[in-house]
C-alpha cells in the first residue's frame, strides 16, 4: 500500500514536472509577444506561454529577488545583461547551437553575443531593436546634413534641435572620428573624447533652435518647419513621414546608435528547450513581422522587413540599406564613472554662452 502510494506520488510529480516544463514563463515588453503569435506557437508546438509584461528595471528586480527564478525566458536590453550577470548571477549561458542562427541578421547577432559574453559564455541574443540618428526635412537639409556634426553647419543655423543627453555626446563623438565605446575601459581617454565633443557642442549652440525634451515637442517643431534637422529615433522620423514625404529618418554616415532588447535565460528557468523553440519560432520572418506590427520596432530577424506593412517596409528600407544596418553602433554596458563625466560635460554645454 505504502509502496503504491509512493509510486503514484512519484508519477504525479513526474507529470507535474513535465507539465511545468511544457509551459514557457516569458518576462517581456508590451508588444513583443502579441496574442496571435502566442496562439500560433501554442497550436503548433503544444506548449503554453504565460506572458508577464515588464521593463528593464522590473525585470532585473524580479530576477534578483529570486536569484534568477520564476521565469524561463526574459528580454532585458543588451546593456542590462553583462553587469547584472557579473554582479548577481541571474542568467544562465545560452547554447547558441540550439538556435537557428540563419534566422538572425548576422551583424546584430555578432554584436549582441559579443556585448553579452561573460567569462567566455554568451548570455544574450538579439530580438527587438531601434536606433537614434537624424530626423530631417531632406528637401531642405538633405544636401548638407549627412552626419551628427553636420548639425553645426551654417546652412542649417537656427533650425537644428537635439537633446542634451548622452546619445548626443556619443553621436557627436563618432561623427568627429572618435570611438567612445572603444574608450569605455580607459577613463582618461574617454574624458579626452568628451572634451572634444564638449568644444563642438558649445561651438554649435548658435545653430540650435532649442534642446528638445520630449518626442511630441520635437515632432511639432519639425512638422511646423521651425526645425529642419535633428537627432531623434527612427520610429519618430517614420511617423513624421506619414504627414510629409520630405521628412524621414536618415542613418548618419558615422552610424546610427542602436539599442537591442535581447533574449536571456534566467538562471533557474525550468523550460530551456521550450525557450529555444520560442526564440526560433518568433525569429521566423513572417512571425517577426507580426511582432513589428504590434511593437512598432523591427526585430533582428533576417528578411522580416519583406513581410512588414508596405508603408513601414518602404520607410525602413529607405532608411536602412544593408550597409547602414551593418554600421549601427550598438550601445554596450556603461562602466562606472563615465556617467559622471558625461553629466559634467552636459552641464557645461548647457551653461555656456
Amino acid at each position: 500500500m505504502t509502496r503504491t502510494i509512493l509510486l503514484a506520488s512519484t508519477l504525479l510529480a513526474g507529470f507535474a514536472a513535465h507539465a511545468q516544463a511544457d509551459t514557457l514563463r516569458l518576462l517581456t515588453w508590451g508588444g513583443y509577444a502579441p496574442d496571435e503569435v502566442v496562439t500560433m506557437f501554442e497550436e503548433q508546438t503544444g506548449h503554453t506561454v504565460e506572458v508577464t509584461k515588464s521593463n528593464n528595471e522590473e525585470m532585473i528586480a524580479k530576477l534578483r529577488a529570486t536569484s534568477g527564478g520564476g521565469f524561463d525566458l526574459a528580454q532585458p536590453s543588451q546593456d542590462r545583461v553583462m553587469g547584472p550577470q557579473m554582479e548577481f548571477g541571474i542568467y544562465k549561458p545560452i547554447d547558441v547551437s540550439k538556435l537557428n542562427q540563419d534566422l538572425f541578421i548576422p551583424s546584430m547577432l555578432k554584436a549582441t553575443m559579443a556585448n553579452t559574453t561573460v567569462n567566455g559564455d554568451v548570455y544574450g541574443v538579439p530580438h527587438v531593436w531601434g536606433t537614434s540618428g537624424l530626423v530631417m526635412n531632406t528637401a531642405e537639409a538633405g544636401e548638407v546634413v549627412k552626419d551628427y556634426a553636420d548639425l553645426c553647419d551654417p546652412a542649417v543655423a537656427g533650425k537644428v534641435s537635439y537633446r542634451l543627453k548622452r546619445p548626443t555626446l556619443i553621436g557627436f563623438a563618432f561623427s568627429l572620428g572618435e570611438d567612445p565605446f572603444a574608450a569605455y575601459g580607459d577613463e582618461a581617454k574617454y574624458k579626452e573624447i568628451m572634451e572634444k565633443v564638449e568644444a563642438k557642442l558649445i561651438e554649435c549652440k548658435a545653430n540650435v533652435k532649442t534642446y528638445w525634451g520630449g518626442g511630441d515637442e520635437l515632432m511639432n517643431l519639425v512638422r511646423s518647419g521651425e526645425v529642419t534637422a535633428s537627432m531623434a529615433w527612427d520610429t519618430g522620423g517614420w511617423k513624421l513621414n506619414d504627414d510629409n514625404a520630405d521628412i524621414t529618418f536618415v542613418a548618419p554616415a558615422s552610424g546610427a546608435l542602436g539599442w537591442i532588447d535581447t533574449f536571456v535565460l534566467p538562471a533557474k528557468g525550468q523550460a530551456d528547450d521550450v525557450a529555444y523553440e520560442w526564440i526560433n519560432f518568433v525569429m521566423q520572418p513572417e512571425v517577426a513581422a507580426m511582432i513589428t506590427a504590434a511593437a512598432g520596432n523591427f526585430t533582428a530577424s533576417a528578411g522580416a522587413d519583406e513581410f512588414a506593412e508596405e508603408g513601414l517596409k518602404a520607410k525602413y528600407q529607405a532608411s536602412f540599406p544593408q550597409e547602414a544596418i551593418d554600421n549601427i553602433k550598438w550601445y554596450p554596458p556603461v562602466p562606472a564613472g563615465l556617467e559622471s563625466i558625461e553629466g559634467e560635460v552636459l552641464d557645461r554645454v548647457q551653461a555656456a554662452n
